[in-house]
């Protein structure tokens, strides 16, 4: 196999995220294929130390804070990118929130203004502001981190659900759209993933018996298990899959 296809050699990719879980997992495993790689989430120090192990381990990286449900931020993410390392040429739209569960139709309407604002809006603002430099460049990949959940509804999360399912749908239509500018967009849903974010899901032992029971590999799993789809994604040995999505739930 040609390990240059997956190469992300003299390529800027920026991590939405990043300072754990999913997003940590990918910057690393992109660090190490040769990305110069900005990790980015809401704190600040949090970016910083991720950024600081990657580059202790040989790779290049910087932290820049970012709160993905506020446009200037996404802006100021975007331009200092562009800024240190001169272009963009691969998002990882990986932050999301799910700060309650419940019933839908028992849920304060402001809980889903506030997940469609990180969820859906910072993803696309993230797509449309990072588009044009990739467009300078000759190309570009963007890959949506949703969640099986976009497939299935969720128990007790009906409005992430849909916000994930709109992730899905975004993924399509930017894909065509973007498409004659050999940009890239494609999708990962994961299923339960042992991270911060779906702690309860995992260390609830009834749910975590239940999900690990109905996967075929009778598991959950783990993030760095999500760096080879990303980096496929990424790299030039998906140069030919857009609008895709692929799904990450051990069966």
């Amino acid at each position: 196999m040609n390990n240059e296809l997956f190469s992300l050699k003299d390529k800027t990719a920026i991590i939405t995220g990043a300072s754990k879980g999913i997003g940590e997992s990918i910057a690393r495993g992109f660090a190490k294929a040769g990305a110069r790689v900005v990790v980015s989430s809401r704190k600040q120090d949090a970016v910083d130390d991720v950024a600081r192990q990657i580059n202790a381990a040989g790779g290049v990286a910087i932290g820049v804070a970012a709160h993905m449900g506020e446009p200037g931020a996404i802006s100021a993410l975007i331009d200092a990118t562009v800024a240190h390392f001169g272009g963009v040429d691969v998002l990882v739209n990986n932050a999301a929130i799910n700060p309650q569960f419940g019933q839908s139709m028992d849920m304060d309407f402001g809980v889903l203004d506030k997940m469609l604002d990180v969820n859906v809006r910072g993803y696309f603002l993230a797509a449309q502001q990072c588009a044009p430099h990739m467009r300078r460049r000759g190309g570009g990949s963007i890959i949506n981190v949703a969640s099986i959940a976009g497939l299935e509804p969720m128990t007790g999360g009906g409005f992430y659900s849909m916000t994930k399912a709109a992730v899905l749908m975004m993924t399509r239509v930017l894909a065509k759209e973007l498409g004659p500018d050999k940009i890239r967009v494609n999708a990962i849903a994961p299923g339960v993933i042992r991270t911060k974010f779906s702690y309860v899901l995992w260390n609830t032992p009834q749910i975590h018996e239940r999900v690990a029971g109905s996967a075929a590999l009778r598991r959950i799993g783990e993030p760095d298990e999500l760096i080879g789809t990303a980096l496929y994604l990424a790299s030039d040995a998906s140069s030919f899959t857009t609008g895709a999505t692929i799904v990450v739930d051990g069966g």
